[in-house]
């Protein structure tokens, strides 16, 4: 039987080129139909097919048509089959984030990668940290803090000087952005199973949004974020470049 693919694009010109040669030489199925779904466009597209496809059994592999491309696999048009054939596979959990705002409304995401806290207003924010029910931090001044999943521990993460994680490591960073108080407060590794908790100080003078994958939230006064074992999202990759490579190679870049 032949593998039924179903392919999405990126609304950028060489995303759209890539789907119309691939979808004519390979055909193109609807995605609850497919054995695999094949995203072509950057990470930024990836994330966004990875939760528009989470209640679908299809694994995911994407071909970089966009520009860092972490999650992508090489642009190739030829081999394709061959190559999801022969595919490792990598399972990722997203974290869960419950947003209360100062109107009292409530939301409700989903982050492959990462849920972050940030400054809204000219001053820092002032973060209150607990951790399962714990008190960890009475007060962080900061621009922000966020935690990451391992498979997005090499994006905003790290950029916030956070530690890249292994990808089996069962483990979420807490990190801080720009911490002014405490001063050389980093951050934490947590077990997967850490529950964490931002309470907003000052909001009215020191407004904070929320963002989980790029969906944003203003004027947030509590966060709560965990990991949801729930749901599973499956990536595949070409052999010899799976996440657990990846994850450790960028250490060494």
């Amino acid at each position: 039987m032949s593998l039924k693919i179903a392919f999405a694009a990126s609304a950028a010109p060489v995303a759209q080129a890539a789907h119309e040669v691939l979808v004519k030489r390979y055909g193109d199925v609807p995605q609850d139909r497919a054995d695999v779904i094949v995203a072509l466009g950057g990470d930024g597209f990836m994330l966004h097919t990875l939760h528009s496809t989470q209640d679908l059994p299809a694994p995911v592999y994407g071909m970089n048509r966009g520009t860092i491309g972490f999650l992508m696999n090489e642009y190739s048009e030829t081999d394709l089959v061959e190559r999801l054939e022969a595919a490792e596979h990598a399972e990722v959990n997203p974290l869960a984030m419950t947003a209360t705002c100062g109107d009292g409304t409530v939301h409700h995401a989903l982050a492959i990668n990462e849920v972050s806290l940030l400054r809204a207003g000219p001053q820092a924010a002032k973060l209150r940290i607990t951790v399962d029910g714990r008190l960890r931090l009475e007060s962080l001044s900061c621009d922000g803090a966020l935690v990451a999943t391992p498979a997005g521990s090499t994006a905003y993460n790290y950029s916030a000087h956070g530690p890249i994680l292994p990808i089996g490591a069962d483990v979420l960073a807490l990190t801080a952005v720009a911490a002014f108080r405490p001063r050389r407060w980093r951050g934490a590794l947590l077990p997967k199973t850490a529950e964490v908790r931002f309470d907003v100080l000052e909001p009215e003078k020191r407004p904070v949004m929320a963002d989980a994958d790029s969906r944003s939230v203003r004027d947030v006064r509590t966060v709560v974020i965990r990991s949801e074992p729930r749901i599973v999202h499956h990536i595949l990759f070409d052999p010899g470049h799976g996440l657990e490579e990846r994850l450790i190679s960028e250490q060494f870049t």
